[in-house]
């Protein structure tokens, strides 16, 4: 387990990514090793912040941890970890918080939605939404831009589920691009389907997106290369 998180610190050394969002990962779960992954990844990495959001927790010998985490360059601000439900396996939820680059703050969201689901898609949808909008109407004075939401959203980009479903929901805070323009995602050896997205307010320059080829996890990785308003 820790050669191959090594492989991924090295991939992410690679891109040299200033801000890494994960979903699904452990940080003490007796099937993965009984480890902290996140500051595994963190210290080869070479990332000087990192912040957990647990989404599943279970107490026992079977023990098991895990969620949603963000690495970064830069400071990580005001971090709240939300989930959806109440099971004690299998349960999603979202990861907020505020990035401080230089003298900008950049809102951040990362998710993971249900894969079974629609209709779960859809209500978690609407848990998000309702949850920016709470924090925009308390900290939108102190945010540089909108909310940059992303994650593995478990669904393509047609109309009628969560991608679109959001990405229309969030017009509420200005337009929005979805990222990447092609490419799919999952699974990683051979991928037919584009589940995983960063949707990137108005405001921030969007300067190349892609998806990298990589087989480090059963879905590959979206690569976003972006440019902040000045302060």
């Amino acid at each position: 387990m820790r050669a191959h998180l090594q492989r991924i610190a090295t991939l992410l050394r690679t891109l040299d990514a200033d801000v890494v969002a994960l979903q699904e990962i452990d940080e003490r779960s007796r099937w993965a090793g009984n480890f902290d992954q996140v500051a595994y990844l963190q210290d080869h990495g070479g990332f000087e912040h990192a912040l957990f959001g647990r989404t599943t927790l279970r107490e026992g010998i079977f023990n098991l941890s895990y969620g949603n985490a963000f690495l970064s360059r830069h400071p990580l601000l005001e971090g709240e970890a939300v989930t959806f439900g109440r099971k004690t396996v299998g349960e999603k939820g979202f990861l907020f918080a505020e990035a401080k680059v230089g003298k900008r703050t950049v809102p951040l969201l990362n998710l993971h939605l249900n894969y079974r689901s629609r209709a779960s898609r859809l209500d978690q949808v609407g848990q998000v939404f309702r949850y920016l909008e709470k924090q925009h109407n308390t900290r939108a004075p102190h945010w540089s831009v909108a909310p940059l939401v992303c994650g593995d959203f478990n669904t393509a980009r047609h109309d009628g589920d969560a991608t679109s479903s959001l990405l229309h929901e969030l017009k509420y805070f200005g337009d929005y691009s979805l990222l990447p323009a092609g490419g799919n995602t999952f699974p990683s050896p051979l991928p037919t389907r584009a589940l995983d997205f960063v949707m990137v307010p108005a405001g921030i320059q969007v300067e190349r997106s892609e998806v990298v080829r990589s087989w480090l996890s059963d879905h590959r990785p979206v690569l976003v290369e972006l440019t902040l308003p000045n302060a």
